[in-house]
């Protein structure tokens, strides 16, 4: 059923599933995007056992994965759409991304320039501590 999904995702670009079937479908598809941006002849191997359609690997790895070279990932888009009539099913649409991938600018840290802790008292330690509190002299 998955198989049937993604190479129908990838020939139109959108479909309209359930909610759970359209996460898990998510991870199938950016992992075939994924080989599909390798492009070499193992990758291409792997799409097409789990894909069986040549003329939709084609286009996955010709038409596709090049859109999404420049993407590091989330290469798909769950949109809810409604209830089904009938059983109530929560119905989504995945689609491929179409918006050009724009990186946002990283952020440089300052740093604050903390005041100086204050030096901590020293304490005697415990066992003398508990020593002088019973009256008794401490050993030395």
């Amino acid at each position: 059923m998955f198989r049937n999904m993604v190479t129908s995702l990838i020939e139109h670009g959108k479909i309209q599933t359930t909610d759970a079937k359209a996460k898990e479908l998510r991870r199938i598809a950016e992992r075939l995007i994924t080989l599909g941006k390798r492009g070499d002849l193992h990758a291409r191997r792997l799409a097409l056992a789990y894909v069986r359609d040549k003329d939709v690997v084609a286009k996955l790895f010709g038409e596709v994965s090049p859109r999404f070279a420049e993407r590091p990932g989330g290469y798909t888009r769950i949109v809810k759409l409604w209830a089904r009539r009938g059983d109530n099913a929560p119905l989504s649409m995945l689609e491929l991304v179409q918006e050009a991938y724009a990186p946002r600018p990283k952020k440089v840290k300052t740093q604050s320039v903390a005041p100086p802790l204050a030096p901590m008292p020293k304490e005697a330690p415990a066992a003398e501590a508990v020593a002088t509190a019973e009256g008794e002299t401490p050993e030395a």
